[in-house]
């Protein structure tokens, strides 16, 4: 009898700082215990210290680096970052109909920590009313689910409005709606997430002090979709108890891995760096015989 571990996909830009992007979800799918598969959709240089460049890869060989996979094995979970560009995300999205992706969650990357903005403008509209309806969850940043929401919308400041735009955010229609707080103010992280049984579940952690959040995003993105993975290999359904469970999960590793990595000091110019979080955390190394 053949068997198999449970297979993810990421279709993300790359990251040469190894924090982030495509290098990031190969480490957290493999932490996380599943078969990392990848459609890489941009060359990006960037380090601890932001993106200097944006190289674009062709729809055409985006489409077949998605045949290569999807013809080849089968994907329990997929999750999408940084798509850059209109016709990219229109790509995706056809994919995403032709139902091959799994559980698919989507981390509506729009612009970097840095501050270098990653999605053209006129993709925005496009990931609004095209990307959302097909995904099972999005996991968007306080920045981010505003803009999501229109171009004039304000930043939620309190947990009811993170609420609010939650569910408005819902109305999109994703499955589901992770609304992450960390840009928000100091004091404890509140992520909240909404299902559509109507559910609302607050997800509570301390804030870690660094400044190694580089790929915190992407890493919490890609544990997800890991965790429901392998979670809905042992489980008939993929329902919100089960997401419920796999959220949970995911929060807790980026919160071992940022502070594992707190104290690291990686870049040669430290001054405004921001470094990655330990995606191997939990993974024991061995010792030399």
């Amino acid at each position: 009898m053949s068997t198999r571990p449970p297979i993810t996909l990421s279709i993300a830009g790359t990251d040469p700082s190894g924090g982030a992007g495509i290098h990031a979800d190969l480490k957290t799918f493999t932490a996380r215990k599943t078969l990392a598969t990848t459609v890489i959709t941009a060359l990006v240089a960037q380090n601890t210290h932001g993106v200097s460049r944006v190289y674009p890869i062709d729809d055409d060989f985006v489409a077949d680096q998605f045949d290569s996979v999807l013809t080849d094995m089968p994907i329990d979970a997929t999750k999408s970052g940084m798509l850059g560009t209109r016709s990219l995300v229109e790509l995706v999205v056809a994919r995403a109909a032709e139902g091959r992706l799994g559980f698919y969650t989507v981390d509506p990357v729009m612009v970097a920590t840095s501050g270098h903005r990653l999605l053209e403008a006129d993709a925005v509209d496009a990931v609004r009313t095209h990307l959302l309806p097909v995904a099972d969850l999005i996991t968007p940043n306080l920045p981010e689910a505003a803009l999501l929401l229109s171009d004039d919308e304000p930043e939620a400041q309190t947990s009811e409005q993170m609420r609010d735009q939650a569910l408005r955010l819902l109305e999109r229609g994703p499955g589901a709606v992770l609304l992450k707080g960390g840009h928000g103010s100091d004091g404890d992280v509140l992520d909240i997430l909404a299902t559509r049984d109507g559910q609302i579940r607050e997800f509570t952690h301390p804030r870690v002090a660094t400044a190694n959040t580089h790929g915190t995003g992407c890493t919490l993105s890609a544990a997800i979709t890991a965790e429901v993975a392998v979670l809905g290999r042992e489980r008939t359904a993929i329902g919100p108890d089960l997401l419920g469970e796999a959220v949970g999960n995911a929060l807790d590793y980026l919160a071992r891995a940022l502070k594992s990595a707190a104290d690291w000091q990686v870049s040669l110019d430290p001054e405004g760096a921001h470094g990655p979080v330990d995606h191997q955390v939990d993974i024991v190394r061995g010792r030399p015989a």
